[in-house]
């Protein structure tokens, strides 16, 4: 049987909420916005909150950052990790 290559890890930056409510906030707020991203599980690097967070590559946080930001979700501080 073939042995599978293994994925190459790309750095993120990870956002997890406090609470679902706020995951789900961020989802609806960067469609309208056209904020690129998505909802994922929280990875199990980071033990915060509600077992959601958001993923959106390095260079488009720094382009959405304050938008990010001025959003007023319970978020905790983002996180770069290899996923």
């Amino acid at each position: 049987m073939p042995v599978m290559p293994m994925r190459k890890k790309i750095p993120y930056i990870v956002i997890p909420f406090d609470t679902t409510t706020d995951a789900m906030a961020m989802e609806a707020a960067c469609a309208d916005l056209g904020i690129p991203g998505r909802l994922i599980p929280l990875p199990r690097e980071i033990s915060a909150g509600c077992g959601l967070s958001w993923r959106i590559g390095i260079e488009e946080y720094e382009i959405f950052k304050s938008q990010i930001e001025d959003l007023g979700l319970s978020m905790n501080r983002p996180v770069r990790l290899l996923i």
